[in-house]
């Protein structure tokens, strides 16, 4: 007499309609009450009963059906920009998705996502590092991990294959780069002729390391110059030194990068003196912009008062770096920052003190992005043993 198989142990029927051996287990109950099954079938009764023991792993190991029903890569990344990002700024959502829906969805998008493997993503990434730079290498594996993550968290697939893939070494980006003095102070000359919102903002980014986040959404209550007819910085104790405080970003929410990033900057007197013009300069805007004019404090804006995005930057920059002899679409706004670092460290600046003014959270944070422009110099040594040692009264050479 054939023996019952226990409960929960699955079942296996001869389907007269498709002609195949249905294997078939119960995995759990709706709201309802409602049985939910697993099926998969097989030619033979012995393939079937492969697949079933194969299904009743998956439910003990914790699978749903999502992932046996097609559940895909392409699925798992749709449903984590969708709802896995909240509070997250509408931009990088933006840049997210267009990385996700060039480099992941159209190459490895249709697999289904529990027969996804750890070498087809090797494959997938040595594609990619022919085509893009490492950064963005990074950011795309980083998108599919993460995806793959939040649908391994809701049960729709065992593990997360991608976390054994290394990131390759994708094509060499555009190197960030450095002004000379010789160029920043051109630079500079023309930036304080210019007579324009955005030669204020060429000034104040190279004089102060400013990011350009931090630039773009400052304001006038946060901008404290000197009393007028007090020209040197400190001339009385009773009057602070000119500074800025950088407390806000054009990040979500308005935070800094990072708590670091938070910070108060005493800006030098060329500063002091551009942003006295441009004060000026903008109340004349204000005037002329007349009811077309929106106030929000800023202390760099277009002609209506509305804050500078980055392509309004971008091209202040270049028209001004192109009047001051540089060749325009070599250089970005960014890189008045690496310029302001590169000029401290070329007059031997200390480290420490660099990545205060920059807003880093330690040194390392600053030797990691700014490497090539950090020129690490090493004195005490000799100074010490200079003075331990001093010059020797025999003359060089002598025996």
């Amino acid at each position: 007499m054939t023996r019952r198989r226990s409960r929960g142990d699955g079942g296996l029927y001869w389907s007269d309609a498709r002609q195949r051996w249905i294997a078939e287990a119960t995995i759990g109950y709706t709201p309802a009450g409602k049985r939910i099954t697993r099926k998969a079938s097989g030619t033979t009764k012995t393939a079937a009963m492969a697949r079933l023991k194969e299904i009743l792993r998956d439910i003990e190991d914790g699978s749903t059906t999502k992932a046996a029903r097609g559940y895909t890569v392409a699925d798992a990344v749709n449903d984590w920009l969708t709802y896995g990002l909240p509070g997250r700024d509408p931009a990088t959502i933006a840049k997210l998705r267009t990385l996700a829906d060039t480099h992941v969805i159209p190459l490895i998008g249709a697999r289904k996502l529990d027969k996804l493997t750890a070498e087809e993503g090797d494959e997938w990434l040595a594609d990619r590092a022919t085509h893009v730079s490492t950064r963005t290498l990074r950011d795309i594996l980083s998108i599919a991990v993460r995806a793959i993550k939040r649908a391994q968290a809701r049960e729709k697939v065992k593990r997360n294959v991608l976390l054994l893939c290394e990131c390759p070494v994708g094509r060499k980006g555009r190197p960030s780069k450095s002004l000379t003095f010789e160029q920043a102070d051109a630079l500079l000359l023309t930036a304080e002729h210019d007579d324009s919102t955005m030669g204020a903002y060429v000034v104040v980014s190279l004089l102060s390391g400013l990011r350009t986040e931090e630039v773009r959404p400052l304001t006038w209550q946060h901008v404290h110059l000197p009393t007028e007819g007090h020209a040197e910085q400190g001339e009385s104790d009773d009057e602070p030194k000119a500074h800025v405080d950088v407390w806000r970003s054009v990040r979500a929410g308005g935070d800094t990068k990072t708590p670091k990033s938070r910070r108060s900057l005493v800006i030098p007197q060329r500063c002091v003196a551009v942003l006295r013009a441009h004060e000026a300069r903008q109340d004349a805007m204000r005037q002329v912009a007349g009811s077309k004019w929106w106030e929000h404090g800023l202390v760099f804006t277009s002609t209506v008062g509305t804050e500078l995005d980055a392509a309004n930057v971008r091209r202040g920059f270049r028209r001004i770096a192109t009047a001051a002899g540089l060749v325009a679409k070599d250089w970005t706004p960014r890189e008045l920052r690496h310029s302001f670092v590169s000029l401290l460290s070329d007059h031997k600046v200390p480290i420490e003190v660099i990545s205060r003014l920059v807003g880093h959270k330690n040194t390392k944070t600053t030797e990691l992005i700014y490497r090539h422009q950090i020129r690490p110099i090493v004195e005490d040594g000799a100074d010490e043993m200079d003075r331990i040692f001093p010059k020797s009264p025999m003359p060089a050479g002598a025996k």
